[in-house]
């Protein structure tokens, strides 16, 4: 039985666990139809062209986790902001650990989605946003939908500020020989509002993992999203996280995504405009090496006039690792004064490494500013050689070009204890000390 079959399957013990009365199930039974119809991305659709899951489809994958799996905090603590406070909302295997996690109702609503799913008072909030923003035609958001049980609920009501920013944590023990998981999460941003909040999916050893994330956020009017995706995950762990923003008037969601590890990650975000006078911005910064995969693919869809989005992915790829940057801008009739503003530059370190960059921009209003663009490249020779008659280490002046390349959107990082643990990687990944202050 191949890992299609084993989850259409599976999906009478799923309704098993849930309420097959509530209005959901209509919802689930109609996402797994599609699923069902359509099966798994292939590389002859021209979205997945650069990216296959042959390989990982291959593993005998546990849907349902066989036995409940515990760890101590020491045993994740260096996964954690643990600088400053946060909220935390931790989950096991795919469950929700009450004794790592640091949740509220003050205020704030920062808990889960089985709560919100199931509980009377948030009917209204389900009924409103649940799957109203995810794709209902992309066949792993349908398989998602169809599985949504768990993950995290965030409501931050009307004129409401986050006292600190909210971590959602997703660690995998290995206790299954492969598994997959689907959380599902849930973030609606009230009128002037403004909430951070750090996302990491970790394993904990090798065993495969494969992950099917959906993340719907809505901001609304003047609200502030501030969104970091750490993605340093072991070499046997894959994931594919599909993010679904709606934007109204004046708001501004800002989503970063780091990708330094991993076996396969693939990056669905996408933005919907439902106001004028927002802003979109889409930060990526990418660091692979050995066989690693990242796929980034985003759309940013202008639909309402005075409206900017600004996309910035940087990727320095070795070994024989891949990149993919597949970025579309769509500006509709209507979206007039429209600054659209996208930029893909990367650097290849080794003859086989491997970037493929597709920009697009499909523009029907006739009063915009929209530019797109694409680099690929090696490092600067004159610059390097520069820096080593000045006494630097050829290592040491390689790590710092390739910094340099990162920094614009390293600095776009308002957290400043993130913006630390950020660099701190980087310097890892490049194998050098960068001389900063960590």
């Amino acid at each position: 039985m191949d890992l299609k079959e084993k989850l259409v399957s599976s999906f009478m013990a799923f309704e098993e666990r849930v309420d097959v009365h509530s209005d959901l199930h209509d919802i689930r039974t109609k996402a797994l139809k599609n699923f069902e119809n359509k099966g798994f991305p292939t590389k002859k659709e021209e979205a997945w062209k650069y990216t296959s899951l042959n390989a990982i489809l291959k593993n005998d994958f546990t849907v349902f986790p066989k036995q409940e799996s515990a760890i101590e905090f020491n045993q994740v603590k260096k996964y954690f902001l643990h600088e400053i406070d946060t909220y935390k909302l931790v989950f096991i295997d795919g469950v929700f650990s009450s004794h790592l996690s640091s949740t509220t109702h003050d205020g704030i609503d920062v808990c889960l989605m089985s709560s919100a799913l199931t509980k009377p008072k948030y009917k209204m909030i389900i009924d409103t946003y649940f799957n109203q923003i995810a794709s209902k035609d992309d066949s792993l958001t349908s398989l998602n939908t169809a599985f949504a049980s768990e993950g995290a609920f965030i409501n931050i009501p009307k004129k409401k500020v986050a006292d600190k920013p909210i971590e959602i944590m997703y660690f995998s023990t290995g206790n299954e020989a492969a598994l997959m998981v689907q959380p599902r999460n849930l973030i609606i941003v009230g009128e002037n509002s403004h909430v951070q909040i750090i996302e990491r999916h970790q394993s904990l050893n090798e065993n495969p993992v494969l992950t099917n994330s959906v993340t719907e956020i809505f901001a609304q009017k003047r609200a502030i999203v501030d969104y970091y995706k750490i993605q340093n995950d072991n070499s046997e762990a894959n994931l594919v996280d599909n993010t679904y923003v709606s934007q109204q008037q004046e708001s501004h969601a800002y989503v970063h995504t780091f990708s330094f590890g991993g076996n396969l990650t693939r990056n669905n975000l996408n933005f919907y405009h439902f106001g004028e006078r927002l802003t979109s911005t889409l930060n990526g910064i990418s660091i692979l090496n050995d066989k690693q995969h990242v796929d980034h693919y985003t759309l940013v869809n202008h639909a309402t006039p005075n409206c900017e989005s600004f996309q910035d992915y940087k990727g320095i790829f070795s070994d024989r690792s891949t990149g993919v940057f597949n970025g579309k801008v769509l500006v509709e009739k209507e979206a007039q004064k429209t600054n659209a503003f996208q930029k893909s530059n990367n650097i290849l370190l080794s003859d086989k490494a491997t970037i493929n960059a597709k920009p697009q921009l499909e523009i029907f209003a006739d009063d915009v500013k929209c530019s797109h663009g694409c680099t690929v490249g090696q490092l600067d020779e004159t610059a390097m050689f520069y820096m080593q008659s000045r006494g630097i280490p050829k290592k040491e002046a390689k790590a710092l070009l390739m910094y340099a390349f990162s920094n614009a959107v390293i600095e776009s990082i308002k957290i400043p204890e993130l913006k630390q643990r950020i660099t701190k990687i980087i310097a890892m990944k490049l194998g050098v000390n960068l001389g900063f202050d960590l």
